[in-house]
């Protein structure tokens, strides 16, 4: 019986680390995906404040545009 306990406290023993491990791991991807989501939430509110500063410069070249023709049509 002596070996049989010593085997099975063994066993116990290797169950208990591999546990740790699957533990570590898993704390380890918990936080990079925390980070992850800040950064992604960060990153949205960013783009959501910030003004749009391409399509002013259409709308301005737009009207730039059109006046330069109808300058030319008014001197014909």
């Amino acid at each position: 019986m002596n070996k049989l306990d010593e085997i099975l406290a063994q066993l116990r023993k290797q169950e208990l680390k591999e546990e740790k491990s699957k533990n570590v791991i898993l704390w380890v991807l918990a936080i990079i995906g925390c980070v992850a989501a800040v950064a992604g939430i960060a990153y949205a509110v960013y783009r959501f404040f910030t003004p749009d500063y391409l399509e002013d410069f259409e709308d301005d070249f737009d009207e730039d545009f059109d006046d330069y023709f109808e300058d030319e049509d008014a001197e014909e």
